[in-house]
């Protein structure tokens, strides 16, 4: 992505350790030398007899690059001098100045959009250009050089809740070349930037047809659409019975969940891990903070044991899908059901054909609740819910088919993920190498509007 890029002609020391040589005509300057600094003391309380106000908040700025009017600000009041003094202008930069996490601190945003009702919000530090030597612009791909946050995130103070000085921020040493190049360093980073972020967009979309795709490929599988033995539907087929579910193969015959799984209801030693059931991951072991698990252990009474093998599910989040198979023994909460198949049922097949979008539905109408986010599947309507019944043999393969499909998806979407992850890695580059100096962009042609381009820049530099 950088091979069309080259040094400037001449350097010197910058006299500061991270950013060590910049162009021999490039100044350094603390930010206090060219650039206001207003932290805002408006909070998220409404106050009778304030100005009503529209709030930009810690979130805006931290979720948007781009401070625009497309965001839904928070509402809130000011008192007056509150409201002129902290009203956001066009080319205003600003930052996360204090977090729960470290890492979050000296997240920069720039203001594209003002109004005589948008202020600035608590826990943030708007900065305004000062004089000629700096742009809004710049200064906003400055503050996002990946050495100026790592001096952020260094600067910031605390313990479980972190921030950065007044003075920490004002210290902040950057680079400022001249207007003409600022500008050109500005509208090079936003046409890359933009670029790259089309390019990761549709890497994502991708992404989500992928995970689309499969759900249509182990609904047909499952439901014997299709006959993954050949690939082809099968020779005939007859009505279930069941509306959401519609035909099945015609030698499959239809039979109750009862008659294939057995609930366990059992006590479990209390070495066993705490399993949980995610709606995305299944089964799995929870993770807890040392105190949290002896609370937990402490309270084990009514924790039930789960075997290798068996199918679990979340009562109140089963009409989403939240079921799995129980990777290794271990002790899940009672607000799980926990089913033992029976000899030659396969519990990857039932576990697959119970997160499709039919059987979702089907669980969803026999789920019982005072508010439907809150309803519950319980063991005896579980017991009851019809599902189709192919052979031991066929159960097997489809159940291998999954598996082998599902490496397969893995594989692919490893793939996709891989290449955003490196498309951004590569725009923090550029970002930093741009603005301090190390490339020179000036009469340099803008990235390839294509995503094919972005690609090929992409693979290029991963060579």
């Amino acid at each position: 992505m950088t091979a069309h890029l080259k040094p400037y002609p001449a350097y010197r020391d910058s006299g500061v350790e991270w950013l060590a040589k910049v162009p021999e005509h490039w100044e350094i300057r603390r930010l206090a030398t060219v650039a206001d600094m207003r932290v805002s003391s408006v909070d998220k309380h409404i106050v009778e007899g304030e100005h009503p106000v529209r709030l930009c908040n810690y979130v805006d700025v931290y979720h948007c690059d781009r401070i625009t009017a497309d965001i839904p600000f928070m509402i809130g009041t000011a008192r007056a001098r509150e409201a002129r003094r902290f009203r956001l202008a066009v080319g205003d930069v600003l930052v996360t100045k204090d977090s729960e996490d470290w890492t979050d601190i000296g997240v920069p945003s720039l203001v594209e959009y003002a109004a005589r009702d948008l202020i600035c919000g608590y826990h943030i530090a708007m900065l305004r250009s000062r004089g000629p030597c700096l742009d809004g612009a710049y200064l906003f791909h400055a503050l996002r050089v990946r050495e100026v946050r790592w001096q952020c995130q260094v600067a910031a103070v605390g313990v479980t809740r972190y921030g950065l000085s007044r003075n920490s921020i004002r210290g902040l040493r950057i680079p400022i070349p001249s207007s003409h190049e600022r500008r050109a360093i500005a509208l090079y980073l936003d046409q890359a930037d933009e670029r790259i972020r089309r390019y990761v967009r549709a890497k994502k979309r991708l992404i989500e047809l992928l995970e689309e795709h499969k759900k249509v490929l182990i609904q047909q599988a499952v439901t014997g659409q299709v006959d993954v033995r050949t690939g082809r539907p099968y020779p005939g087929y007859k009505d279930s019975g069941m509306d959401w579910l519609g035909k099945i193969p015609s030698h499959w015959p239809m039979a109750r969940v009862g008659a294939m799984f057995r609930q366990r209801k059992e006590p479990g030693p209390v070495g066993l891990p705490i399993l949980e059931v995610s709606l995305n991951t299944g089964v799995r072991p929870r993770e807890f903070s040392p105190s949290a698990r002896k609370q937990v252990m402490r309270d084990r009474s009514g924790y039930q044991r789960a075997c290798e093998g068996d199918i679990a599910y979340n009562t109140m989040r089963m009409w989403q899908g939240a079921v799995g198979i129980v990777p290794s023994d271990g002790l899940i909460s009672p607000a799980y059901v926990v089913a033992t198949p029976s000899p030659g049922v396969s519990a990857e097949f039932f576990c697959a054909l119970l997160r499709t979008r039919s059987y979702r539905h089907g669980i969803d109408m026999r789920s019982r609740g005072i508010v439907k986010d809150r309803n519950r599947l319980y063991w005896e309507d579980f017991r009851q819910l019809p599902v189709p019944l192919p052979c031991a043999e066929e159960q097997r393969a489809i159940a291998a088919w999954l598996v082998e499909a599902g490496t397969g998806w893995r594989r692919g979407a490893e793939c996709v993920r891989s290449q955003i992850a490196l498309a951004e890695e590569l725009r923090t580059r550029l970002i930093s190498d741009v603005a301090t100096g190390k490339l020179d962009v000036r009469g340099v042609a803008p990235l390839p509007e294509s995503e094919a381009g972005i690609e090929a820049m992409v693979e290029e530099e991963s060579a």
